[in-house]
């Protein structure tokens, strides 16, 4: 039985490279913004031109003097190939090529900041933080590696700040995040569902932030969101419960994201921003599919190997008139999933253009987009102990996101 999902109200359908491999290390996802979106999502966690801040650093709602509202909409369209390097037994290496295993998909968005007074301001953010899917045709000669993999999750995120005086301010927040998941695995060429693994979850997790100001033109933020472990609970069919649908239950470590943010305003025309970016993904050791009715209890089980990744970006923002604001903005991600086909991870520059107008002093349109530029990568995947996919992947990405923001 597949588990109903939360739809247009920010339940996410995110794809492997779409959402994750070109978007963001592994399945980790920083689609926010469109205002982000043009600058390469650098200086997120300082900047606070509108409410989308929320997103990285609950410490900049103390940046605004009144009550604030952003809604986003991003489009992402990856194009992730695979291609054989070496023969699969008696296979061809060209059995083992895939085009566009990732399909494009919508991220949404909205954020809400109220200040209480001089020094309480109270938030609240609708939004994604992981998401994945990836697909490969039911005969793919690799399904056992391949097959069709998706994580679509969802976090509702309450917020308060503490303005504690004209330089600090802290802020905090917990996190309600829903997850839904699909994994199945096929015999080669026989399409044979051997793995089918549904379900949902919803966990929890806290962030929190700080943020100083020099004065109104130079800031610096830095923010943590706790990693979480989302226990699933659906059901299995596979080839160790004789292909029966038993229950089953599935652990996925989500990691831990901390952020380093910076803003300087140089002139009345121009700023830049920065960030340094970590997660955490060394806590994701294994895929582990678990039920007492299944072999030995275990019904499905995938090492992984990850490592911690790393996201540098840099951008400027150029204030051309009362009306129109330019911006751009260069990242690099590093990579972090290694030989593992169904999260085709890579290393990714980000080219980013973007604009805001300014419709009146309280409506503003926000446009941004992206082009991802990923390094082609090698991948040895194990199906059995004696047989080895020897692959390669090529990544690529466009996205663009459009924003709408209103003070009053």
């Amino acid at each position: 039985m597949k588990m109903t999902r939360i739809s247009l109200a920010l339940c996410v359908a995110m794809s492997a490279l779409g959402h994750s491999h070109a978007i963001a290390a592994a399945f980790n996802l920083n689609e926010h913004s469109a205002s982000g979106l043009g600058r390469a999502f650098a200086g997120e966690g300082a900047v606070a031109d509108n409410a989308a801040v929320l997103a990285r650093n609950p410490a900049a709602m103390s940046q605004f003097e009144s009550m604030a509202v952003s809604v986003a909409a991003t489009y992402v369209d990856p194009n992730i190939d695979i291609k054989g390097r070496e023969n699969l037994g008696p296979l061809p290496k060209s059995a083992l090529n895939a085009n566009d295993i990732a399909p494009s998909a919508w991220i949404p968005a909205a954020y809400f900041i109220q200040p209480l007074n001089d020094k309480w301001s109270w938030g609240l953010g609708l939004f994604t933080n992981y998401g994945l899917s990836t697909e490969f045709d039911k005969d793919y000669a690799a399904g056992l590696i391949g097959g069709e993999t998706e994580l679509t999750t969802f976090n509702i995120n309450p917020n308060v700040a503490y303005k504690i005086n004209e330089q600090w301010s802290v802020g905090a927040g917990i996190n309600a995040i829903y997850a839904d998941a699909k994994l199945v695995r096929r015999a080669g060429v026989t399409s044979t569902a051997l793995v089918d693994l549904s379900g949902d979850t919803l966990d929890w997790g806290w962030n929190a932030g700080v943020m100083y100001q020099l004065n109104e033109h130079h800031r610096w933020g830095l923010s943590y969101r706790s990693g979480t472990t989302l226990s699933f609970k659906g059901d299995f069919t596979g080839l160790s419960s004789s292909f029966n649908q038993v229950p089953g239950a599935l652990d996925l470590e989500l990691p831990a994201i901390a952020e380093f943010s910076g803003y300087d305003r140089l002139s009345e025309r121009f700023a830049v921003h920065y960030s340094v970016q970590w997660t955490g993904w060394d806590v994701f050791k294994e895929l582990k599919a678990t039920s007492d009715q299944c072999q030995n209890g275990v019904c499905f089980q995938k090492d992984q190997d990850f490592s911690d990744s790393w996201r540098y970006a840099i951008g400027g923002t150029y204030y051309l008139n009362p009306q129109w604001t330019l911006r751009a903005g260069l990242a690099l991600d590093r990579q972090a999933a290694h030989d593992v086909i169904s999260i085709p991870d890579t290393e990714r520059l980000w080219y980013s253009l973007g604009l805001t107008y300014q419709v009146n002093p309280n409506w503003s349109v926000d446009v941004g987009m992206a082009y991802l530029d990923g390094k082609d990568v090698n991948i040895d995947e194990h199906l059995t102990s004696a047989l080895t996919a020897q692959l390669s992947s090529s990544a690529s990405a466009f996205i663009g996101a459009a924003q709408m923001n209103y003070r009053f």
